[in-house]
């Protein structure tokens, strides 16, 4: 996708309403990423926080929680169908929602002492533009703390179900990774200069180990994968059948047991941290 249009009109259609029937699992999920930004984030009592690409909005109900009643969060997504849920099903005093393309919104400036994004700064068409726009609106000396995808081949979440898809359907056609994406980030000597070139300073980046933990066990796992992610691209793609995608949920099953442990099903992951400062 190369463009902001092209990802509101995904995330606005059958991926948006896919992710809200599926939410609570992919909370459950992704809940170690998102401790990750909250504890680097280090907010406080009173402070202003903007989330970028808050999808449901759990990420910036949690932030609202640790800024408490003195403070106040304003969740931003590009995509109407999350954000429409968002509003219903968070509603609290000290939280907003912003229907809006972070990359050329007028945001009022000196506004906000954090910016936190879960997963939501890899898809803009130019980024550079978009970490400026944000930067506008960061109060002098305010931070950003975001986490992304670290190298795909370190991503089992990705990689094998994409893999199980391929035994079933067929190679889909190549992609180029570092345009606007999950991956788009994995380079992080990259994502360094265009947080500089954007007026950032004191950037810093670091890549965690993390586990994903699949709540509802192995099939739970294998059976979501088919409905986001490479495997449902692919069925998609391939129109895959009913009986196809039977086929590769089996697979993506046997592909992750190993990850199976005594108290979960735990999936490593690959996840880079960047920090910085307004300048």
């Amino acid at each position: 996708m190369s463009d902001n249009q092209e990802q509101q009109d995904f995330w606005s259609a059958k991926a948006g309403e896919k992710w809200i029937s599926n939410q609570r699992e992919m909370d459950a999920l992704l809940a170690p990423v998102l401790q990750l930004v909250l504890d680097h984030a280090d907010l406080q009592a009173g402070e202003t926080v903007l989330d970028i690409g808050c999808g449901a909005g759990t990420s910036t109900a949690q932030a609202a929680q640790l800024v408490g009643d003195t403070g106040h969060c304003k969740g931003l997504d590009i995509a109407d169908t999350l954000l429409h849920h968002a509003k219903r099903e968070l509603d609290r005093p000290n939280v907003a929602w912003l229907l809006a393309d972070a990359q050329t919104h007028q945001f009022q400036s000196n506004t906000y002492d954090v910016m936190i994004s879960r997963f939501g700064v890899m898809f803009f068409s130019d980024t550079v533009a978009a970490f400026a726009n944000i930067r506008s609106t960061l109060k002098p000396q305010g931070r950003i703390v975001m986490a992304a995808w670290g190298p795909a081949p370190e991503n089992p979440w990705f990689m094998l179900p994409a893999q199980a898809a391929k035994a079933q359907l067929g190679q889909m056609p190549k992609t180029d990774r570092s345009l606007p994406g999950p991956f788009a980030f994995e380079n992080q000597g990259k994502v360094v200069e265009m947080l500089a070139e954007a007026g950032f300073s004191n950037i810093k980046t670091t890549n965690h180990a993390l586990g994903l933990t699949a709540p509802n066990g192995l099939d739970s796992a294998a059976q979501l994968c088919c409905e986001i992610g490479s495997a449902s691209a692919a069925l998609q793609y391939f129109n895959g059948t009913a009986e196809d995608r039977q086929a590769i949920a089996a697979r993506i099953a046997e592909l992750f047991k190993p990850f199976e442990t005594q108290v979960g099903l735990y999936i490593p992951a690959s996840i880079h941290l960047f920090t910085a400062q307004a300048s």
